[in-house]
């Protein structure tokens, strides 16, 4: 199943590993010879990208859990430690799903949940990870956090907020870790084509449409593209990078439009 074995005889946990991004980096780890821990609140999802994976010949396991729970990042953890022997990488993809809304009406449980999950969810993931990649010898983590924690739209000031502390959150953890040899660094991806993104639009046609135009390369981003930067984060590759908020976004932001 190996590509170029860029991470060969390393452990992974990716959280969110059942939707279409978390997947389809849990999918090229695998490729890349890591055992792969699959993290979702879906645990059918979680299994579905775990059969993908056992099926191409790679190695991995599903875990059914919410990340915004402490006993679900301790449960992963330990999950990885007993099935692979170790931890290496630790990619943070899960987010929450809340409804748009203006602040002032804002329901304070969908502030709430977006917050619990898009940057409680990493920071337990990685206060019980980081032990573990430090008793490796090192490692990596990557967040994935959005170009919307860069610039901001209206309506989503919740899931902007979250990851904008997101990215903030990841350079405050690389200067922790970094004497351990673990880098950390995030993700921010543009506008990506999954079955969340195309949920407001009729046909994948009409998504591409709309949200194509808002990227200075004229489209919108696949999970594939996601998950490269993500292995060259979690890789050797990108031995002396840390602290660091890779834009993978059409040039997005700097070709923002109201919408």
């Amino acid at each position: 199943m190996a590509e170029n074995g860029k991470l060969a005889d390393r452990a992974a946990i990716v959280t969110g590993g059942g939707g279409a991004i978390g997947g389809a980096i849990a999918r090229l780890f695998a490729a890349e010879g890591a055992a792969v821990l699959v993290v979702d609140i879906d645990g059918a999802a979680a299994a579905r990208t775990v059969a993908d994976i056992a099926g191409a010949g790679g190695r991995a396991v599903a875990y059914a859990g919410d990340v915004a729970e402490e006993a679900t990042a301790a449960g992963a953890v330990a999950g990885a430690i007993a099935a692979f022997g170790g931890v290496h990488v630790l990619v943070n993809v899960a987010a929450a799903m809340t409804p748009d809304a203006p602040v002032e009406s804002m329901a304070l449980a969908d502030w709430n949940r977006a917050f619990a999950v898009n940057i409680g969810g990493p920071f337990l993931m990685c206060k019980h990870a980081v032990p573990r990649l430090r008793a490796a010898g090192g490692g990596a983590i990557v967040n994935i956090a959005s170009q919307l924690g860069r610039i901001g739209v209206p309506r989503r000031a919740d899931y902007c907020s979250t990851k904008a502390a997101l990215i903030h959150f990841t350079t405050i953890l690389a200067a922790e870790v970094a004497r351990d040899r673990i880098r950390v660094n995030s993700v921010s991806p543009g506008v990506i084509e999954t079955p969340r993104t195309r949920r407001r639009f009729d046909t994948a046609e009409a998504f591409r449409a709309a949200r194509g135009p808002l990227h200075m390369l004229g489209r919108v981003g696949r999970a594939e593209e996601v998950a490269r930067a993500a292995l060259f984060l979690a890789s050797d590759d990108a031995s002396f990078t840390t602290a660091t908020d890779l834009l993978v976004d059409g040039g997005y932001i700097f070709l923002k439009r109201p919408e």
